[in-house]
């Protein structure tokens, strides 16, 4: 099962990070510790599986992020 990163993004949208096989290859790396290091500070963010991350980009602009 693979996960990604999605936090809302200042313009409305939803910003997503995709781990790289490298991070996850040096010990101790986990996606929680790739998420505290790269979302920034004043954004919520959750972890999903890549299920839930729709595969057609047609409407990306249109994706909200909710809590």
């Amino acid at each position: 099962m693979t996960q990604r990163i999605i936090y809302p993004t200042d313009e409305g949208g939803v910003a997503i990070i995709v781990p790289s096989p490298e991070w996850f290859s040096q010990e101790g790396n986990t996606i929680e510790a790739l998420a505290e290091k790269d979302v920034p500070a004043d954004k919520p963010f959750k972890i999903i599986d890549t299920e839930y991350v729709p595969t057609d980009r047609t409407f990306r602009a249109a994706w909200e992020y909710t809590e």
